[in-house]
């Protein structure tokens, strides 16, 4: 089963917000892209590639438009860590309050 932390969430919802400054449709649709990406990871958990920048094995990500899905597979669950922009800092992103 895949959840999403507390912090993936807000990332969701930063994204939404920030691009429905622009369009509400396209928030809409990019951020629906990202929940339906997830969904998949149910029955393909391995799918995505090794975080560079961990290294470990069962931290992974899979990319979404211009965004970085970061997930952890666990024992019985999926967990979606945070949604990051590919262009951002990674460890400044994890480090701090999440942003676009």
């Amino acid at each position: 089963m895949v959840i999403w932390s507390k912090p993936a969430q807000n990332d969701l919802k930063q994204i939404h917000d920030y691009i429905s400054r622009d369009s509400t449709y396209y928030a809409k649709m990019v951020t629906q892209t990202i929940v339906d990406r997830t969904d998949a990871l149910n029955e393909f958990p391995l799918r995505g590639r090794g975080v560079p920048e961990i290294g470990d094995p069962n931290v992974r990500e899979v990319f979404v438009y211009s965004y970085r899905l970061i997930y952890e597979v666990k024992q019985s669950d999926i967990e979606v860590l945070a949604v990051i922009h590919g262009r951002r800092d990674f460890f400044d992103q994890l480090t701090t309050e999440p942003s676009i």
